[in-house]
Parts: C-alpha cells; structure tokens; sequence
C-alpha cells in the first residue's frame, strides 16, 4: 500500500484526441474528499462543445482502430493492465481520496478487478467469431461481427475505476472508439488511466474522457447524433432519461441500472457464513453497490440468533478514515448523498420500523466533517419504502419468513430484478429458490461474487443488456450478414 497519504500529482484536464486539454469555456468542477470535505482538485467540466470534440476525435479514430488487426488491438489492451498494475499504489490512494472507499479494499480488491478485467478483453478482442449459416443451394451466407462505431460510455461514481474497465475493455476489444463521462464526483482515476493509455501507445481519439454533470454532458452525449451507442451505470431515474434522449438517431442503449438485492438465509443455512457474507453484501464500500443486498429475509427459526450475531458483527466494523489500512467502512462519496441515507432512516422511523443498530453519524469528533454514517439495520415490513427503494448505502432492511412458498413473492416483491442471495444445505431448495427469484444474477451460499467471464445485469427496472463475459461482446458489435452467389450457373433473376 502507498506509504504516503498526500494526494498524488492529478491530472485535471479533459482527455481528447490524445492530449490533455482544458474545457473550451474554462469551467471547472471541484472534486472533495468525502472524508472531510476538502478540495482535490478543480477537474475541467466538459459541455456541448467539448463532447462535440471527443466525438469527432473518436469518429476521426474508428476507422484506424476499427481496421486494426484484433490481436494487435488486444496487446495494447494488455499493456494498459500491466500498466495499472504497475501503477497499482498511486491509482488506488486516488481512488480512495476521492470516494471514500478504504484503501485495503481500493488497492485489494479494485485495481486487481480493473486489471483482471482489462486483461480477460484483451485476451477476447481476436476470438469474436462469425458463423457461416446453411441457406438455399448455390449462395453462401456468412455473418460477421463487427463494431457497432463510436460508443458513450457514463460511469457511476461507487466504482469509478473498475467500471472504467468493464465499460472501456469489451467496447475496445470490440474495435470501437469512445467517449467517456464519468460521474463529476469521482474523475479521478478514470483520468490516471487515459494518462496510462497515451503512454502506452493509444492512437490518438481512440479514447476520450471528458468529466462533467450527468444533466449537461451526460444529457448531450446520450443524444448525440454522431454516437452510435450509449452505455449507462446509474439511477433507473436517470436511464429513463437516457433512453429518452437516445430517441434522436435510434443510438443502441445499454443500462445497468439500481437494485435492491434479497438476501434470504433459510434455516438449514451455515449460520456462521451467512452472517459473514450478509455483512459483505451490504456494508462493502459503505453499501453504495447496485448489487448490494440491501433486504435481508430472515426465516423465523433462526431470525433472532442471525440478528444477534449480524448486529455484533456490524458494530464491530471499523469506520473511519479511508486512507487508514485498518479501515474496513469509510464515508459516503458525498454529502447529498450522506443526507439521503439518513433521510431514510427517518422514513424507516415514520413508517413503524424499528432501528436496531446505526441510523446516525459517528460520534468520533474527528470524522464530523465527512460524509459517515455508521452500519445500520432496520427491522421493517414488505410494504415499507425501505424495502422497496434503493437506499444505496450501509443500510439493511429486515424481515421474517414461515416457509419456502413465501419467498419467491417476497423476493420479487420490488421493481428491480439485479441480483439477490440465498443461504441453505439443502440442493434441491437452492435451486429451486434461485429459478424463481427474479434477477438477472443469484449467488448461492455466497454474495456479490463477480468475474470477467461472467455475465453482469439485471431485469426490470434494473436495465437490460449485459457488462461482462463473452455476452457482452455482442452489445458492442453488430451483426453483418453477407450473401455470396458462388454458382455461376444460376439463372438470373432479371433478364433484359
């Protein structure tokens, strides 16, 4: 891990056409630590007239790219990983400072997943295949893949870096060119890795990131007519929005929207691994994850031993300071954001809940000018809003359950489908349980386990289309079918 806590040299610039350069009006964004408030950096905000540039450079750069051979394309994939590998110490305190995730997990677990993820596409980016169909005598049809054109890429602000690479790695490999916004809370890292991708040879326009707000830049690049495809992590609010504004040129849309995740521990569960991997499911990176399992659904027979020892867990998770390596909590990413939770705290109260951990901010006077809240868990019914809505935070709702035939309406029992868990020894039951749960993604005897190779994404209003695996691959292709008369003895169809 860094040995310093001082914020690292930052780049602050848009990234476009291969150079680092200032926003055409000279607006900036200020970029806080959410620890305590302070000032990282004034990062150029980019506008209508500087996303109208990426696009262009990137439009400049697709036929470049695009005709490169894929194995070349997948070796600079590979060195843009072993570059962040190599950059691992650095990249991990920028992305700690700047959104609070604790340092043992940014430099542990993200920039491993980044790299690994960078890694998988470029090992993907010569092994799209075609196909050859059988059709009517005398013609041969094949079908290619090829890359959709210029993509728009939004990435969220929880996982900023890792999202840049599930994103950026299959629309590269796919010999696309791109457009990149990130969340105008969390630029940082995504701007180290554009830093990363000139050095390591990029030709220029290949790749652009340009910060901004979701309303302005995201907005204008969602209805750009000059982008063939927009790929979104977020709000399901704001995915309405952007299919809206997609309408224009009929650009292809990708969406991994909210979640709000049942984690459902049966009786028969391993206890032990269960509380462990609910407090996993919930209270990792503060539990702002879409894929968080934010509902816990408890059966009657062990609810009250479960609870006992999850709230003896939680208090025991160490919150604070994000750059300290004994941290295991740090703070929300912002204080709007701090303020939502606990508004949901005060929802949870007024709705006849009981809270019965948490609900508040650290006594420690010195987190009192971050964005903390500490562990919470919330006893509460089906019908409560905390259990239906996306809090998108350290904060977990609890119900109780008699018997199997419930579950599968009480797991179903919100508008979102992303992903869900269950506990139990019993095969039969766990497969039975996860066939029936409405989800894009279920983990059995585990939570919130991902991997390059595997599929990522949801149902309902939480999108539609798939980050990850071989699947992806084609969300940024499309198909070519070509028809070949290869017998010269057919007759013609016109004759003069």
């Amino acid at each position: 891990m860094p040995d310093s806590i001082a914020t690292p040299p930052l780049e602050t610039r848009l990234f476009i056409g291969g150079e680092f350069v200032p926003a055409i009006d000279g607006g900036t964004i200020e970029v806080l630590n959410p620890h305590d408030n302070s000032v990282l950096a004034n990062v150029s905000e980019a506008r209508a007239v500087d996303i109208d540039r990426a696009v262009a450079a990137a439009r400049k750069a697709f036929p470049i790219w695009s005709k490169m051979s894929p194995s070349d394309r997948g070796r600079l994939i590979y060195k843009l990983a072993d570059a962040i590998e190599a950059d691992r110490d650095r990249l991990a305190l920028i992305e700690t400072l700047d959104t609070g995730h604790p340092i043992r997990d940014t430099h542990n677990l993200d920039i491993l997943r980044t790299v690994q993820t960078f890694r998988y596409f470029g090992g993907i980016a010569d092994k799209v295949e075609g196909s050859v169909k059988p059709v009517d005598a005398g013609f041969l049809n094949y079908v290619m893949r090829v890359p959709v054109g210029v993509v728009g890429l939004v990435v969220p602000w929880n996982f900023p870096l890792m999202f840049t690479s599930w994103k950026m790695g299959p629309a590269l490999a796919a010999g696309n060119t791109l457009v990149l916004k990130q969340a105008e809370l969390t630029p940082l890292s995504t701007l180290r890795v554009a830093e990363l991708a000139a050095e390591v040879g990029f030709p220029p326009g290949v790749i652009n990131i340009v910060p901004g707000y979701g309303h302005i830049a995201g907005q204008y690049l969602a209805e750009h007519d000059d982008v063939d495809k927009i790929a979104f992590t977020g709000s399901t609010a704001t995915g309405r929005k952007i299919v809206q504004a997609s309408a224009g040129n009929l650009k292809r849309v990708q969406l991994e929207l909210g979640g709000k995740g049942a984690n459902i521990v049966f009786d028969d569960a391993n206890l032990t691994a269960a509380v462990n991997g609910a407090a996993f499911a919930i209270f990792h990176n503060q539990g702002q994850a879409c894929i968080a399992g934010s509902r816990l659904i408890l059966h009657e027979r062990i609810a009250d031993r479960f609870l006992s020892d999850f709230i003896a867990l939680a208090k025991s998770i160490r919150v604070g300071n994000p750059t300290d390596p004994n941290t295991e909590m740090g703070p929300l990413t912002s204080r709007q954001h701090q303020e939502r939770v606990l508004s949901y705290c005060k929802i949870a109260e007024e709705e006849g809940g009981e809270i019965l951990l948490g609900g508040k901010i650290p006594d420690d006077p010195a987190l009192a000018n971050g964005c903390y809240v500490l562990p919470t868990v919330v006893r509460a019914g089906l019908d409560h809003r905390v259990c239906k809505e996306e809090v998108f935070g350290p904060f977990v709702s609890v119900t109780i359950f008699k018997d199997e035939d419930d579950i599968a309406a009480m797991a179903n029992a919100t508008p979102y489908g992303l992903g869900g868990g269950l506990w139990t020894n019993d095969l039969n039951r766990a497969h039975r349980v996860a066939g029936a749960m409405q989800t894009g993604m279920v983990w059995i005897n585990c939570y919130k386990r991902f991997h390059p190779g595997s599929p990522f994404g949801g149902v309902k209003d939480s999108g539609y289309g798939r980050e990850m695996g071989f699947e992806t691959m084609h969300e940024y292709t499309e198909a070519k079918s070509v028809w070949v008369n290869v017998d010269a003895n057919l007759p013609a169809f016109y004759k003069r």
